[in-house]
């Protein structure tokens, strides 16, 4: 996946606030990467709604 790239979150693996549960289906563009505790590199998505939050690659696919 790479920076600018569309997608789409269709799946969330863990418990998350209901703002994030929202976005479930929803479409954004990755606009960076984050560190996270040893599963794995997260993405950073942005919405259109100007929010931003992060996924683990396995939560996101390609638009």
């Amino acid at each position: 996946m790479e920076i600018g790239q569309k997608v789409k979150v269709f799946r969330l693996r863990d418990r998350v606030s209901a703002p994030v549960a929202k976005k479930l289906g929803a479409i954004g563009t990755i606009e960076g990467y984050k560190v996270t505790d040893g599963r794995g590199v997260g993405v950073v998505v942005k919405f259109d709604d100007n929010t931003s939050t992060w996924f683990f690659e396995d939560e996101i696919k390609p638009v």
